[in-house]
């Protein structure tokens, strides 16, 4: 495993000269793409968090205990839920955060699959959102990344003390320049005043700010609102909505994060 890097401190206009291979140890800010040399923007890398950099079915083992062979339906009705009611809050202007959304997404499971949990098996289940673990491949995919020079963002629909707590636990928070939460503009993801907001925040602009995100209608929002985006693919059955608006690139490991978007930027 490998461990924790120093706090990253880059300032919003610095960028760290790199040697890894995405980009032929040359620097951000002055490469050559197909045989003409060009200047461009620091890249700036939005990492969505639940379901992209933490397993948000890493809850399943407690699950068990409470709901016996029930526990991945149980875990994938919840995020189904948690995520139906963040959207619908968005729409109605009914603001709410996300471990609210959570909460609620806990009850209606609970009532749909008839399960009877006290309140302190609830509070045990919310409690565990926040130590998930990380999928096995993120903290050698954000070390390439960071080696290569991105300027990195985690970019959430939780609230910043909890995507902090959350990070922290999962020894990832030192990889990121800062956190940018939903919360401070009481929205969620896909309105595009959210992507607006992290540009504003990241000192970025949208042709040089990527999302990376395992979540479709994320990819999607990010793209509509001028950004491009990186889809991870975390599960060969998972589809990508036919909305035909496709993500600039998709990938099934965050280790071939940064050498695809090194490609991409050098036309390859």
């Amino acid at each position: 495993m490998i461990g924790e890097p120093e706090r990253n401190s880059w300032r919003s206009t610095e960028v760290k000269r790199h040697s890894f291979s995405a980009w032929n140890d040359s620097d951000m800010n002055d490469i050559t793409m197909k045989g003409h040399h060009m200047a461009i923007a620091p890249i700036t890398l939005a990492f969505d968090v639940y379901g992209t950099l933490i397993d948000t079915h890493g809850v399943v083992v407690m699950l068990g205990k409470h709901v016996g062979d029930k526990a991945s339906e149980f875990s994938r009705i919840w995020r189904e839920k948690q995520l139906e009611y963040s959207f619908r809050r968005g729409l109605m202007q009914n603001y709410e955060n996300f471990a609210r959304c959570t909460s609620n997404a806990l009850d209606y499971t609970c009532a749909y699959l008839k399960a009877t949990l006290s309140q302190k098996d609830k509070q045990e289940l919310l409690d565990a959102y926040t130590v998930l673990p990380a999928f096995d491949d993120v903290a050698e995919g954000l070390a390439g990344a960071m080696n290569s020079g991105f300027r990195m963002f985690a970019f959430s629909n939780g609230s910043a003390d909890a995507v902090e707590t959350l990070l922290k636990h999962a020894c990832l928070r030192n990889y990121f320049i800062d956190i940018v939460s939903v919360d401070e503009i009481k929205s969620f993801k896909p309105n595009p005043g959210v992507y607006s907001h992290f540009l504003r925040r990241a000192g970025a602009s949208g042709t040089s700010a990527w999302l990376i995100s395992s979540n479709p209608f994320d990819v999607i929002g990010a793209i509509s609102s001028g950004m491009r985006a990186v889809w991870v693919k975390r599960s060969p059955e998972a589809l990508f909505d036919p909305w035909g608006i496709e993500p600039t690139l998709t990938v099934t490991s965050l280790l071939q994060l940064a050498p695809e978007i090194g490609r991409e930027l050098r036309g390859e």
